[in-house]
């Protein structure tokens, strides 16, 4: 059952999705898929729903340079890694620290740009002024980046520990709330949000840090790699190069939201993008898992004990991991599997649908066998066969059970979607999460997502009793 779901989906993902190029030939005419951060501005982040920043201005332009296209997949800094391992992206420009341990893994192009380490601590907090008193304390950093290596290297001479975070935003929150007392970032990254208010600010000078580089599978996309070199270089001798930095380092509060309102109306093309991302992955994966569970159901009263014991496999494998594990095998490892790239929509879909099946096929099994056993025993009295008195006596019955156990596993898989924010996921949390990368408004952009998410729920609420009355008079 599930290698012929598997093989559907493989076939329309196939179809649909960007594969990697080949490492040999040139990449004149060429589009390659190049996986990114989700937020880490001034280098990639969101402006009115477009993806932009540092990075994304330069590849871009070294693409034009050079005569290749390039598809960005914002994915966050730990999964676009995977993805570039895996062969799901061609090359990784995330402001990504040039290291020996990734020079392993990785080819690196030129160093695209020199960064450094600074500390930060809350706008009113005056206890910390240097790294000598952190001793006892906790700071964040994020997760695989230069500020946590630098970090982790002084954590023991001065006593304190190292908290590792995904997301820029989500550290400076920390610290804000008291959670941590401080945070160590790249400078340009600490001054970016510094400058749009993000309630900051620094206390130590920069340490120099180490260069940012675009990356590569080691052996792999060389005439890319090349190219991207050939391209920077070109880029620094026309001037295209400092005029790219100035943009978002000379005046970064050029896009800083100024009021509520400002907020809500620039955000607001981009929620919705991400609320209609949300409604169609779900309806379309609770279809699948609808068609899957209704059969895993009824499999599971099957007299049979090999079809019983298929779908008992089935039910307990998928609801004893956790959806993440299966939105990073479907979208990463099932790639490395089959030898091609999976369309992000089709791992999503597996994932929502095969995890909400296994749900549904208890549902199924514990409706059919909540009807009375007198109501099968008096329809084949009557003359039916099995098939026909479950059709016709036992189903109509356990269906109106079932009901409102199938509304709340609809409400419970819209919900889930956001989990698909992980692997890059253009749902309604991801977009919220692209917006207040940006602009650090945080709490006030997570507000207005926790509302629409209450608005869909309670129209999709009201709509699904409305059929159960409709149709189960």
């Amino acid at each position: 059952m599930l290698a012929a779901v598997l093989g559907m989906f493989l076939l329309f993902g196939g179809a649909g999705a960007a594969m990697a190029q080949p490492a040999d030939g040139g990449v004149e005419g060429k589009t390659f898929v190049i996986g990114t951060d989700t937020t880490f501005a001034p280098f990639e982040f969101r402006q009115d729903g477009e993806l932009t920043g540092i990075d994304m201005d330069l590849v871009r332009a070294i693409g034009d340079e050079e005569g290749f296209s390039v598809e960005v997949r914002s994915l966050g800094f730990n999964a676009a890694l995977q993805a570039l391992t895996s062969n799901q992206v061609d090359g990784v420009i995330a402001g990504m620290s040039i290291t020996d341990e990734r020079k392993e893994v990785y080819d690196f192009s030129e160093p695209y740009f020199e960064s450094g380490i600074q500390m930060a601590v809350a706008k009113d907090d005056d206890a910390i002024t240097g790294y000598e008193d952190l001793k006892g304390k906790t700071v964040v950093a994020k997760t695989g980046a230069e500020g946590e290596t630098y970090a982790k290297s002084i954590a023991k001479k001065y006593g304190f520990k190292v908290k590792g975070l995904d997301q820029s935003a989500t550290m400076y929150e920390s610290v804000k709330s008291g959670n941590a007392v401080a945070v160590f970032d790249d400078y340009p990254v600490l001054a970016y949000g510094i400058a749009q208010n993000n309630g900051l600010k620094t206390v130590t000078d920069k340490v120099p840090g180490g260069s940012y580089g675009f990356a590569v599978n080691k052996g792999k996309n060389t005439a890319l790699l090349a190219s991207f070199n050939d391209g920077l270089a070109k880029l620094k001798a026309n001037g295209e190069y400092d005029k790219i930095l100035d943009k978002y380092l000379a005046d970064p509060t050029a896009s800083v939201p100024t009021t509520f309102w400002d907020l809500l109306t620039k955000s607001f093309p981009a929620l919705m993008s991400g609320l209609g991302n949300t409604l169609l992955v779900t309806a379309i994966s609770f279809a699948v898992a609808m068609v899957l569970g209704l059969l895993a159901g009824f499999m599971k009263i099957s007299h049979n004990i090999v079809v019983r014991g298929i779908a008992t496999t089935f039910v307990n494998v998928f609801r004893g991991t956790p959806i993440l594990v299966w939105a990073f095998f479907f979208y990463f490892g099932l790639s490395q599997l089959i030898g091609q790239t999976v369309n992000i929509w089709v791992a999503g879909v597996l994932t929502l649908s095969l995890n909400g099946a296994a749900y549904i096929a208890e549902i199924v099994r514990g409706g059919i066998q909540s009807v009375d056993p007198g109501q099968l025993e008096a329809s084949r009295s009557l003359g039916l066969g099995y098939g026909k008195s479950m059709q016709k006596v036992v189903v109509p019955q356990a269906f109106k059970m079932m009901t409102p156990s199938l509304i709340n596993q609809l409400i419970i898989m819209l919900k889930d979607s956001s989990l698909l924010l992980a692997i890059g996921f253009a749902e309604l949390l991801y977009q919220g999460q692209q917006i207040y990368a940006a602009n650090f408004r945080v709490t006030e952009t997570l507000l207005i997502v926790g509302v629409i998410y209450f608005v869909a729920i309670m129209a999709l609420t009201k709509l699904a009793n409305f059929a159960d009355r409709r149709f189960n008079k």
